[in-house]
């Protein structure tokens, strides 16, 4: 048993792959049994039908990735690598509350079809948490108001592969054999960082256009250094850090004299799906901003890359994720045109609990009052400015109930995952038609 992530069913045949070097190994269609998951497994993740793991909670990345492909997942089992043998026959079941199970064999289950034609009207904008484009086609049937988080480390990491700032200065990269894998990725382009834009551009153009002409909110890079590591080349451009998680991560880099080259590229990729391709619908949001200072700064690098807040109706957000984004909430306000609650990162940084531990999963809780103020403070400053406020975190997915409490408090937008947002719209119409929210 482990944390159920959605709520299917699958069975299949176990393949265990301890890497994602093992990845000649793994057999498509069958069910994923690993320690945990990062950006590297990419490539096997679209190919399973389920996904077990020995570690992570509800916002790991098995967690985050299983929900946007829909697929079920179970994770923090403990023990499932030791326990699950290569080629059993298994049944992966979400569909039994809080708690995913694993069964030996095959189990009979019933499936039932989702009506998303006729629900109801509501006046919160819901809208989907995204991150790999062919996952935005997938779920283009759904009633949504655009999208709320287009996550562009998933190009990144699993289309992409390599690190920008390798692709920038191949010279640098003192591995033999990553330089001969960026010269296979970028053969047939004049440069290799133009590689990395075209690509870039082309994975959120993807998104974007199936949002059109709602919002798709484009999140600029939020690797951790450890991640970026593990991109083809990056050992060469990433400290080590003891903990990556509160590092040289988000907009700090972007105006560091050690990235600001590769942000220049996300900016040019930005630019071009804006400009070139015509997708104006697409906005901007900078990630992990601990300071008016830092916001500034990284305002102003936007700027000098073609990326102006308020020309040609760019909008620029900011992700709330941080106390200092709360308590400062009228100050950041005057320097973006919106904010989105990260509830993950905000709920670890209140409750001091990290967030991928298994063993700090009881204590992991969005739901925490202290964290509850901070969103409902938040919601209320903003607002009083007259900027707008959504959620893109985990919680209105894991906690279907949770999106009650966000209308009730004013909220402008959910974003979610796709398989929730059906039950979650249900919700919010019961909650709006007893007086939850207003139109103002």
């Amino acid at each position: 048993t482990g944390a159920a992530i959605g709520s299917a069913i699958t069975t299949g045949r176990v393949s265990r792959i301890a890497s994602p070097a093992e990845m000649d190994r793994f057999e498509p269609g069958t069910i994923l049994v690993t320690g945990r998951t990062d950006p590297d497994w990419g490539p096997i993740l679209n190919q399973a039908a389920g996904i077990i793991t020995d570690q992570g909670g509800r916002t790991s990345h098995a967690a985050i990735v299983s929900r946007e492909l829909g697929i079920p997942a179970v994770v923090g089992t403990k023990d499932g690598t030791s326990v699950l043998e290569d080629g059993m026959e298994v049944t992966l079941s979400c569909a039994e509350g809080d708690q995913g199970r694993v069964y030996r064999g095959k189990v009979d289950f019933k499936s039932t079809d989702e009506d998303v034609e006729n629900l109801p009207e509501i006046r919160t904008d819901i809208m989907m948490n995204i991150g790999n484009p062919a996952a935005a086609f997938r779920w283009w049937r759904l009633p949504t108001r655009g999208v709320g988080l287009a996550r562009m480390e998933f190009i990144i990491g699993e289309i992409i592969r390599a690190h920008p700032m390798a692709l920038l200065h191949p010279e640098r990269v003192e591995d033999a054999e990553d330089r001969e894998r960026i010269e296979d990725l970028t053969r047939g382009y004049a440069e290799p960082a133009e590689y990395f834009v075209d690509h870039l551009a082309r994975g959120i153009g993807k998104i974007a256009a199936v949002g059109y002409p709602h919002p798709v909110v484009v999140r600029l890079s939020d690797f951790k250094t450890n991640e970026y590591a593990q991109l083809i080349g990056g050992a060469a451009f990433e400290p080590h850090e003891e903990n990556p998680m509160l590092g040289f991560r988000g907009a700090c880099r972007y105006y560091d004299d050690r990235y600001q080259e590769a942000f220049a590229l996300e900016c040019e990729a930005l630019r071009r799906v804006r400009s070139e391709v015509g997708l104006d619908n697409v906005v901007v949001m900078v990630p992990f901003c601990r300071t008016l200072e830092e916001a500034d700064r990284v305002l102003e690098v936007m700027a000098e890359q073609g990326l102006r807040r308020g020309e040609d109706g760019l909008q620029v957000y900011v992700m709330c994720e941080v106390p200092s984004n709360v308590m400062l909430a009228p100050e950041f306000a005057e320097r973006f045109d919106g904010f989105s609650i990260g509830s993950n990162d905000l709920t670890q940084l209140v409750l001091g609990v990290d967030r991928d531990s298994g063993a700090m999963t009881a204590l992991f809780d969005e739901r925490n009052e202290a964290v509850v103020r901070m969103i409902r403070q938040v919601i209320r400053d903003a607002h009083a400015g007259g900027t707008k406020v959504g959620i893109c975190g985990q919680a209105p997915s894991d906690h279907p109930g949770f999106a009650e409490l966000l209308v009730e408090a004013g909220i402008d937008s959910i974003s979610l995952n796709p398989d929730s947002v059906p039950d979650v719209i249900r919700r919010v119409a019961k909650v709006e038609a007893e007086g939850g929210r207003t139109e103002s």
